[in-house]
């Protein structure tokens, strides 16, 4: 089954007129996106959006062949001209199963947002699901009854990766699962960053035209097991890896810094974590990372390091000079180098969150150059067993590996 995406973009395409913003202005030439629309076989197209006839030109594509043309967004369409001969378009209600006479299937799937998305088997037996924009499927695989991934999942990532979490959850997406980001309007990243950030969902991006085989193999974006974020405070570092993922669902958020009861402003920036992470996410407050590194079960994002670290030093007492030299150095060395085999041994998809030091002013104190000379210690060794290692500076994430 061969796919053609007219256009991969959001319901108002990319970029918008007359927009100024830095998405818009850096959507140019192959970066433009039509408003999201796909051609099946040549003999179905799911979804009308202006210019078809066009669009399918460019592509090589004619749209004669059309037996059925079929709407996902809850209008009765967009504005746009019916090319001659094209059928008029409709919808498949919902669990409802439409046979063409080519010998593809299509089944509509109810969503959790207006619209309808489709199951489209091939007269091979290859299976895609093609969701419309902001919407996420509903009532999926109760776990005794789990469905076989798809070929090919074609969604609009940029605004529900959440959508992605359920469908890995419920084993509608696997590891071989070519999911394709639609709908990418100017509330996405600009491109590189665009791809990016798509690659650690386990996503990826194409241009308006192009063609895929459903089925075939394609190199699926690799996802790194281990991820280490730095940054500075305020930097953006805890978004960022909660970003990397926003897509997978189950996720444990390991929260170093525990409780203070006393301060309200640590309260305040848990409380506002808290309401950033999606709800699906169980917490764990906890320094204790050993048990967690080494067993297996869902993502763990830890956050953060720097935290873990404090904990280790206050239990080794390395702010008593005495203790410090008696034995404090040796015993936080060994807790370090205990973390460290976990997270290389660890099986799970891990991200953990530390503060980058050692790039302003020394510190006046003695405790807190010990601090920082340490942090930087842990942060080099947990780097140098992780497959990715990104920098975030306002905002935005450098890759250092």
């Amino acid at each position: 089954m061969e796919i053609t995406l007219l256009g991969t973009g959001g319901p108002e395409g990319l970029p918008q007129s007359g927009c100024p913003c830095a998405a818009c202005a850096a959507a140019l030439g192959a970066g433009a996106r039509n408003p999201a629309s796909l051609l099946v076989d040549g003999v179905l197209l799911l979804d009308l959006t202006p210019g078809p006839a066009l669009a399918a030109a460019r592509a090589g594509r004619s749209l004669g062949g059309v037996r059925q043309v079929l709407l996902t967004h809850p209008q009765a369409g967009p504005p746009v001209d019916l090319p001659a001969g094209l059928p008029a378009p409709g919808r498949v209600p919902d669990g409802e199963q439409l046979t063409l006479l080519s010998g593809h299937r299509v089944r509509a799937l109810p969503l959790d947002a207006p619209g309808t998305g489709y199951e489209v088997t091939g007269p091979a037996g290859h299976r895609l699901l093609y969701l419309p924009a902001g919407a996420a499927p509903a009532g999926l695989g109760n776990g005794r009854d789990r469905p076989v991934p798809y070929d090919m999942v074609l969604l609009d990532v940029t605004r529900r990766p959440d959508a992605l979490a359920r469908l890995r959850a419920a084993g509608a997406v696997g590891p071989t699962t070519d999911v394709i980001a639609v709908h990418v309007g100017h509330d996405a990243a600009p491109e590189p960053e665009l791809h990016r950030r798509l690659s650690a969902d386990g996503a990826r991006a194409v241009p308006d035209g192009s063609a895929l085989v459903v089925g075939a193999y394609e190199s699926v974006p690799d996802i790194p097991r281990r991820t280490l974020v730095l940054g500075g405070a305020r930097s953006g570092k805890s978004a960022e890896a909660e970003r990397r993922l926003s897509a997978f669902p189950g996720v444990v958020y390991v929260a170093t810094g525990g409780i203070r009861e006393d301060d309200p402003d640590w309260a305040a920036r848990v409380h506002l974590h808290r309401e950033r992470r999606p709800a699906s996410w169980r917490t764990e407050e906890t320094c204790d990372l050993l048990p967690l590194l080494n067993t297996d079960g869902p993502p763990l994002l830890i956050d953060c390091l720097a935290l873990w670290l404090t904990d280790a030093m206050d239990a080794v007492g390395a702010w008593d000079e005495r203790r410090w030299a008696s034995g404090g150095r040796r015993q936080l060395a060994l807790r370090v180098a205990e973390l460290t085999a976990a997270w290389r041994e660890t099986r799970r998809t891990v991200v953990a969150v530390s503060n980058e030091v050692g790039s302003g002013v020394v510190p006046a104190t003695a405790s807190g150059r010990r601090f920082r000379d340490e942090l930087g210690r842990l942060n080099a060794a947990v780097a140098a067993e992780s497959e990715r290692v990104l920098l975030v500076v306002a905002g935005l994430a450098v890759t250092l590996r």
